[in-house]
């Protein structure tokens, strides 16, 4: 009996994008002068090439596209012609890429009908991949957004190259350089447009998030920026670091984790400090993780940069008004955040007025968790108790800890580091704080240290009715635990978040799977 035929799956009815290609695993080279490596972006049209251009001793990152002949190029600018008067996106009812993807190349289709014109499969397939990039990506940009090592994107304005900053080999020019004011403006407007925000002469200055969670910032006219339209994307990373992760890279050491697990366990109140691109928001996201399951989580942003891997998870972010009108802040947001019945309150990052709010929350008994600029204990006192903030120093009290990120160059490598932990034992009436650091990093050797007096561990105790012996004991094996998911590879985003869920519920049942000998212990 002859064998079954299996059915070949139906050909694609335009040119197959894929925009998720697998991620390479990259590896820091030290010698900067031999890296010379490609990895694919959109396959199968785009790659990334990063090498060292020893002319001007730089890095340089190279988006390589399809390349046209003469021919290609004016009929891409034909169809495109034609499709800017006929498209319209907001038609195709099912707003998925593939449907899109069809609309174009329906609409191309019919365009070059109409042109009497015929391409090879070929050709159309890379003259295909263009209107994909302009029409449902974002220009010449697209590529970059699309890679996923890719963490900024930073434009200056025109006759300069496009910057980025790269994940494992940082900053660098790329070959994208915008010549002319108009079709930069033109960009901008499109960057606004997709942030449902609105820019022009007169509002000229551009503050929003794309529909994938990245944050833009864009200026319009060179009556602001003296080199024509400006903008700055920093990508969002759609599956959060997770704690483990963290460990992994050396952000932080388990023993500190294990401390923020009990902190947020406990209800304590704790702030995340440092400079821009310093990955405060990174280590907020990580601490969410410990938020016990069933606690009710109310977050507050600016723009969307909070990801928390809960059900019981109410996001607010905030919305800039039209001609004066409509505008909701932050402060706005809080204040109505206690009315939802929170167990934990985050916000995104404080700077003004809303700080005060957040502070009486956390005198009041609500648990918070919040970022800021600053890049020590000392300015962030100085921050919260002067304008426009003015906070006294007995609502400063109810902080229990800080800790502070910073950028390092290790081993001639720029990264992040938790540098400090300091507890705030005490505000006086002068505003002079007293602390405690149980946690610190040692640059040197790059290595953490830690001692066991811990301030607001005795807090815990006192509120809770434990015992030190107790709470110590409890903190010895979740460094354990978080040390053995470390030594495990588990990284996975909702495995990590499924074995915190079930700590909470059956710490034997963990500690059985990765810590046998701890197990006894908690029967």
């Amino acid at each position: 009996m002859p064998a079954p035929q299996v059915p070949k799956p139906p050909k694609a009815e335009h040119p197959v994008i894929n925009i998720n290609p697998e991620i390479p695993p990259l590896r820091r080279i030290e010698d900067k002068t031999k890296i010379n490596i490609r990895y694919v972006l959109i396959s199968p049209y785009v790659t990334a090439h990063i090498y060292w251009n020893p002319e001007i001793a730089e890095l340089i990152y190279e988006i390589e596209e399809p390349i046209l002949n003469e021919f290609e190029k004016k009929t891409l600018r034909e169809i495109e012609s034609g499709m800017l008067e006929l498209i319209n996106l907001g038609t195709v009812v099912e707003k998925t890429q593939e449907a899109l993807l069809i609309y174009i190349d329906k609409m191309a289709k019919v365009i070059l009908s109409e042109l009497g014109k015929s391409l090879s499969e070929e050709s159309y397939s890379r003259l295909f991949y263009y209107l994909y990039r302009d029409f449902i990506g974002l220009n010449e940009t697209e590529p970059l957004l699309r890679d996923f090592f890719i963490e900024d994107i930073e434009c200056n304005g025109i006759n300069t190259p496009v910057y980025i900053v790269h994940r494992v080999y940082r900053n660098m020019r790329t070959n994208l350089i915008y010549r002319d004011i108009p079709k930069l403006a033109s960009f901008v407007e499109k960057l606004a447009q997709r942030c449902g925000r609105y820019i022009s002469y007169a509002t000229p200055l551009l503050d929003g998030t794309l529909p994938d969670g990245s944050r833009v910032n864009a200026t319009y006219t060179t009556e602001i920026t003296s080199k024509g339209p400006t903008f700055t994307i920093r990508k969002f990373t759609k599956v959060p670091w997770t704690p483990i992760q963290l460990i992994s890279m050396n952000t932080l050491s388990p023993e500190m984790l294990a401390y923020f697990w009990l902190l947020m366990q406990y209800k304590c109140n704790v702030l995340i400090t440092g400079g821009t691109g310093s990955g405060k928001t990174s280590m907020l996201n990580a601490f969410a993780f410990f938020i016990p399951p069933e606690a009710r989580v109310v977050s507050v942003e600016d723009t969307r940069e909070i990801n928390l891997p809960r059900e019981n998870w109410l996001p607010s972010v905030a919305r800039a008004g039209i001609a004066g009108a409509g505008e909701i802040d932050m402060f706005t947001l809080l204040k109505e955040s206690f009315r939802q019945n929170p167990d934990y309150v985050i916000v995104g990052e404080v700077r003004g007025k809303e700080a005060y709010v957040l502070f009486q929350a956390m005198a009041a008994g609500h648990p918070s968790l919040s970022t800021m600029h600053a890049d020590s204990v000392e300015t962030v006192i100085r921050r919260l108790e002067t304008p426009p903030i003015d906070l006294s120093p007995t609502l400063v009290n109810s902080l229990d800890a800080v800790a502070v990120m910073t950028h390092a160059i290790v081993n001639k490598q720029e990264t992040r580091r938790l540098r400090e932990i300091v507890e705030i034992v005490d505000v006086t009436p002068e505003g002079i704080a007293l602390t405690n650091v149980p946690f610190v990093w040692n640059p040197a050797e790059d290595s953490f240290y830690f001692k066991t007096e811990s301030k607001v561990f005795e807090k815990i105790c006192k509120r809770y009715g434990l015992s030190r012996e107790q709470l110590l004991k409890e903190f010895k094996i979740r460094v354990k635990l978080l040390y053995a998911l470390h030594k495990k590879k588990v990284y996975d985003f909702t495995t990590v978040q499924k074995i915190i869920t079930e700590y909470y519920k059956n710490p034997s049942a963990v500690l059985a799977r990765y810590l046998p000998e701890e197990a006894k212990g908690k029967k």
